[in-house]
């Protein structure tokens, strides 16, 4: 069961219209790193978990993001201002003028439609975390380079209050991923030698030696 309340999870607001920049700020609503494949994506990969405490992670996170994208359209909403104007646009999509009436709708800044392609599910908990760490660290890299293009101060508070989030849940997973390291496709295949070879095929010189496979883990973000 989901319950919507009305306040957001954080008060956003703008200094001034800027629908240049909403159209950026469209990418983090339907585009492939954006809020709303992140909330379908744990979701999706949650229904399979027998592990009820890490089941229970990835849908606080998935509701989380569902939060995060409403708090991204109200920003895109405000940035819009009142007034149909595809002139006000110089590059990017124009479809929030000439077709969505200013709506932030499931798009991304090209104006590309979000697709379930976006969606990563193996159920493997293995690979889902794994795949889940470097989503919010993809994450994190979008709204990093939306932070540096933009001057608005309130816009500015909002995406940063996003990123250290997105940093959040890349943490969480990480640790869950150390509670589960030893099973799934971690333990289904025996290590053979094969594993243990580098083609060196780079020349000159030799950056790295043969590996030797071990565990894949993280350390505590908290010591």
């Amino acid at each position: 069961m989901f319950k919507h309340e009305k306040q957001l999870l954080q008060e956003v607001k703008v200094e001034k219209p800027n629908p240049q920049y909403a159209v950026l700020m469209q990418e983090q609503v339907g585009g492939g790193n954006g809020e709303l494949k992140a909330a379908l994506q744990y979701l999706s990969q949650s229904f399979r978990i027998k592990d009820q405490q890490i089941k229970d992670l990835f849908l606080d996170i998935a509701a989380e993001e569902l939060s995060h994208m409403e708090m991204v359209s109200q920003t895109i909403h405000l940035l819009n201002g009142h007034d149909v104007d595809y002139k006000a646009v110089e590059a990017g999509e124009i479809q929030t003028h000439v077709l969505a009436g200013l709506s932030p709708v499931l798009i991304n800044s090209s104006g590309a439609p979000w697709t379930a392609d976006y969606v990563t599910v193996t159920g493997d908990l293995v690979a889902d975390l794994l795949s889940n760490i470097a989503s919010e660290q993809r994450a994190k890299v979008v709204y990093e380079y939306l932070y540096r293009q933009i001057n608005d101060k309130y816009v500015k508070e909002t995406i940063d209050f996003l990123l250290n989030r997105e940093e959040a849940h890349n943490a969480l997973f990480r640790e869950a991923l150390n509670k589960v390291k030893d099973t799934g496709s971690n333990k289904d295949f025996g290590v053979t030698e094969d594993s243990k070879l580098y083609f060196d095929l780079s020349t000159p010189g030799k950056s790295f030696n043969a590996p030797d496979p071990t565990k894949v883990e993280f350390s505590n973000p908290r010591k």
